[in-house]
């Protein structure tokens, strides 16, 4: 039986993930793009839209953050989902290699995509979105969790 404080944390965690999706959303769109294109344009520049191509040293500076974080929150929302049916199950251990697979391939593509390796722009997009839809999966889980397992 899950007791009142944790489901209380649990809805917080999930309300807190999805404004970090929501808004992480947001700031790809906005700098990146939601195409292969615009995401080579963004990491190899473009001259017609001033754009500038970015360096190793600019893109180590993105991820670096990015390591600990998507880290972070990938265990962490893996961890509760210890608490839950899921526990010990086949499709959980899918659920946990997927889930930094994909964390992995979405950070370290741009290294990738930088020394011209342009199917990396597909890769990112790919496993942006496979991240994503993991996420909103693994929260789903979560939520159901609190409000049906009494």
């Amino acid at each position: 039986m899950l007791d009142k404080a944790y489901r209380h944390t649990i809805l917080y965690f999930l309300l807190f993930s999805l404004l970090l999706l929501f808004s992480g959303a947001l700031i790809f769109a906005d700098k990146i793009g939601w195409s292969a294109h615009d995401i080579m344009q963004y990491y190899l520049g473009n001259p017609d839209t001033f754009q500038v191509a970015k360096s190793f040293e600019g893109v180590t500076k993105i991820i670096l953050p990015h390591i600990f974080a998507f880290g972070l929150f990938a265990m962490v929302l893996l961890h509760f989902i210890i608490f839950t049916k899921k526990r010990n199950t086949q499709e959980f251990r899918v659920l946990i290699y997927l889930t930094f697979l994909s964390a992995f391939f979405e950070i370290f593509s741009s290294l990738m995509i930088i020394e011209g390796f342009k199917l990396f722009a597909y890769i990112k997009l790919f496993t942006f979105f496979l991240f994503y839809l993991l996420v909103l999966y693994l929260l789903f889980i979560l939520f159901k969790s609190i409000i049906y397992d009494k």
